[in-house]
Order: C-alpha cells, then sequence, then structure tokens
C-alpha cells in the first residue's frame, strides 16, 4: 500500500527545478513534465518518479508478456520504456543495425516514491515509509538549489558530432525508398538517420534543461537507468488510456517557426493547406485506426480531430487525434502490443515498411521511436512517442540523437533530408 500526502506549493516551476536535482541521486529517475502546454488530454503538470523497488529489464522475446505479467501483478504504479526493437516479438522481423547505446529493449520499475505536481499542489506516494521520511525528503527537496543555480557542469570535452548518413548517401536511400513506393511495396515510410558524438563526457541533467527550455514539449522526459539516460523533448503522445478510452495523437507534418509573426502565420497556413502533409497525416490516422480496431468495441473507433495545426517552441505539428473504446476482453499491455511500433514511425502497410526501413537505415533504433510513460494501479496508461530527444551511455560515452521525415510518392528527397536538419536543430544545438 502507498501512503499519501498532499502539499500546498507557493513557486510550482521552482519546485520542478528542485524535485530534479533532488532526484539525482537516485540511481532509477523518471521525470515527466507537461510544461504547460494546453491540451485536451493532460493529468497533471510534472510527475517525477524514483528508487526501484522492484523492476523488469528484458530483451525482445517475449517482452509483452512479461510486462503484462509485472503489470498484473504488482497493480501498482510502473514507470518505463517499450524501444523500438520490441517489433521483434510482435512480428518475424530483426534488427541488425549498429547499436552505439546498448540499452535494454525494454525497461519499467516499481517507484518507492512518486511526486505529482497539479498546479500549485502536490500528490507524495511513498512505499515502505518510514518515520518522518516524507517531511525529511520534502525538506531536502526545498532546501536543495535548482538546476540553474546548482548544476550547471560544463563538458569536459568538446563534442564532435557526426552524421551517420551524408548527404548524398540519404539522398539515394530515398530514392531506393520512392523505387518501393512505385513498385507497390508501401505507400508511406519513416526513414530516420543517426547523429552521435563518441568520447562524450556531459552532464545530463544541464543538457535536458537546455533542450526543456528551447522546447517545452508536452511530453518531455528526464530518465535515468543508472547509467543510461534518455533527455526528450518529444511533442508526441503515442497512446493514453483513460478507463476504456483510448486516445492515440500521431504527428505527421513539419513546418518550421519564424520570429517574424506574418511569416509564421504563412509558414502555418501552408502546412495546414500542404497536400503531401495531408496525405501523409491521413494515412497515419487510418493505419492508427485499423490498429485500435484490434482491441476496440465494435463501431467505437473515432477521429476526433484530423490535421490539427499545433505550435511548438521550434515548429508548427500537425496531429490528429483518433479514439476507441476498450473491449473488457483486452488488457491494457494488450493495446500496447497491438499497436506498436506506433504507425507514425513505421508508416503503412507496417511489416513491409519495417522490413524495407530495416535494410535501408544504418542504425538501431533502439529507445528512439520507442515511448516512455508509466502504468497508474487501475490500469490506465500514457505513453509518448520518443522523437526529439538525446540518449545518452555515460559508460561508453556515447551520445546520440535521431531524425525523420515520412516518405511518400510526392517526396522530394533534398527536402526531406532539409526536414530532418530542422527536426535536429535543438538537439544539435543543446549537445555543441
Amino acid at each position: 500500500m502507498r501512503v499519501s500526502i498532499t502539499k500546498p506549493i507557493s513557486n510550482p516551476e521552482q519546485f520542478k527545478q528542485q524535485l530534479l536535482t533532488w532526484a539525482q541521486q537516485f540511481r532509477e529517475v523518471i521525470f515527466l513534465d507537461s510544461n504547460s502546454y494546453p491540451q485536451q488530454y493532460s493529468s497533471f503538470d510534472c510527475l517525477l518518479a524514483v528508487d526501484a523497488f522492484t523492476s523488469l529489464k528484458t530483451d525482445f522475446h517475449n517482452a509483452f508478456d512479461d510486462l503484462k505479467q509485472y503489470q498484473q501483478t504488482t497493480k501498482d504504479w510502473l514507470f518505463g520504456y517499450l524501444s523500438y526493437d520490441l517489433k521483434n516479438d510482435i512480428e518475424d522481423l530483426k534488427s541488425n543495425n549498429f547499436d552505439g547505446l546498448e540499452f535494454p529493449d525494454l525497461f519499467f520499475f516499481q517507484p518507492k516514491k512518486i511526486f505529482v505536481l497539479k498546479g500549485n499542489q502536490l500528490e507524495i506516494q511513498y512505499l515502505l515509509l518510514c518515520d518522518d521520511e516524507v517531511e525529511d525528503d520534502f525538506n531536502e527537496i526545498v532546501e536543495s538549489q535548482s538546476r540553474s543555480l546548482g548544476t550547471k557542469v560544463e563538458s569536459a570535452v568538446s563534442l564532435k558530432i557526426e552524421q551517420r548518413i551524408s548527404r548524398e548517401l540519404y539522398i539515394e536511400k530515398v530514392t531506393k525508398m520512392l523505387d518501393h513506393i512505385h513498385k507497390g511495396d508501401m505507400y508511406e515510410a519513416n526513414f530516420c538517420m543517426e547523429f552521435f558524438a563518441e568520447n562524450a563526457i556531459i552532464n545530463p541533467l544541464e543538457k535536458f534543461e537546455k533542450l526543456n527550455e528551447i522546447s517545452q514539449a508536452p511530453f518531455s522526459v528526464f530518465f535515468k537507468n543508472h547509467k543510461q539516460y534518455l533527455l526528450s523533448a518529444s511533442p508526441e503522445r503515442y497512446l493514453k488510456k483513460v478507463g476504456d478510452k483510448i486516445i492515440s495523437q500521431p504527428i505527421k507534418g513539419t513546418s518550421k517557426r519564424f520570429l517574424d509573426s506574418a511569416e509564421d502565420q504563412k509558414s502555418k497556413e501552408f502546412l495546414e493547406s500542404d497536400a503531401k502533409e495531408r496525405a501523409e497525416n491521413i494515412m497515419i490516422t487510418d493505419l492508427v485506426r485499423n490498429d485500435l480496431s484490434h482491441t476496440a468495441q465494435k463501431g467505437s473507433v473515432e477521429v476526433e480531430e484530423l490535421c490539427k495545426i499545433y505550435s511548438f517552441l521550434q515548429v508548427h505539428q500537425m496531429i490528429s487525434t483518433i479514439t476507441s473504446k476498450l473491449d473488457p476482453q483486452y488488457s491494457p499491455v494488450d493495446v500496447l502490443k497491438t499497436t506498436f511500433p506506433m504507425g507514425s514511425m513505421t508508416g503503412a502497410p507496417k511489416i513491409s515498411v519495417m522490413k524495407i526501413i530495416e535494410n535501408l537505415e544504418e542504425t538501431k533504433r533502439g529507445l528512439y521511436s520507442g515511448a516512455v510513460g508509466y502504468f497508474t494501479p487501475e490500469g490506465d496508461f500514457d505513453f509518448n512517442v520518443v522523437i526529439r530527444s538525446i540518449l545518452y551511455n555515460q559508460e561508453k560515452q556515447y551520445a546520440s540523437f535521431s531524425v525523420g521525415s515520412a516518405i511518400t510518392s510526392l517526396s522530394i528527397p533534398e527536402k526531406e533530408y532539409e526536414e530532418c536538419l530542422l527536426k535536429a536543430k535543438a538537439m544539435h544545438e543543446v549537445l555543441q
């Protein structure tokens, strides 16, 4: 049983910083920040979970069955991630590309300590409570210096960021993808490439602070599992479950932000009316509708929003919202298994596309284009899509971020390459 205590917070933004600074002492940390982004399905302003009581770490073999058993046995809060390569558990697929990060395919933990901030109210939930532990921890958090004051340690080594795929090779590979489309092997595919730095010594907390400051995305994550880190400024929700309602919000379609308001509005309107971007989004919306139908009550799959434009600090994005009602015969993990990997990061038809992109990409995706999130004790969940993110293996001194774009019959390889560079901008800036 968890003990729950509520406290008022006078300065929520400062407290968020203090909370994350305090959390660094633990081996397992997950910090989820909505950055006060206005969204219909938000549950909290920020959530921190630390210190594993139990955990599950595995490769892709029977990973979803293991997760289902873990979730049904604990019936508690669980936090963690699904890597893209869990596709190999669902279908007869392989991941043979280079992996510089070497994260487990799946990792979840049951935390001893949870902090949920909504407005100026903080809910604290502890397992295995000792006398005065909550008060001692709370005082320690409040007394800790915020990130901006206490944790700025510049990287000891300047990073040399390299590109796994050159511009010329990218154009060559996208041209091959267009051949597949023209042959009818697929309609759309998300093709990704990696940027990386070897001998990388960085302060993950400092880098997350910078990334979060310039992006302020609604699904931002600081994740730490010992010496493996995810620093994410994701704008995209993969899947959320509230009771029997399932919500998916795929992103397809990107345009640049401008300081000049007239130019910025023009960029937004161009995205809204762009035939290629709309076609991409509608194809993925159809794919998500099909995926959700596997676990939905008959006739319950609906498109709540189609091709709506949302603006973030770095880019404008085209987002659709698809919902369904869960058939009671299916478990929460069944919903994840029948929709994973998310259509926005694969393409259509899904299995054919995953085989083609495996052959053309140079890097194992791993946690990039996977999902990070949590289960509640009631079996609800919320997961993001791991994009606009930096991955870091401190032990191997390897830092990595990947970007991708959707390739359709209307794609111009050079323009797709430019879109990738636009998406890479924030991570590049942070690591440099």
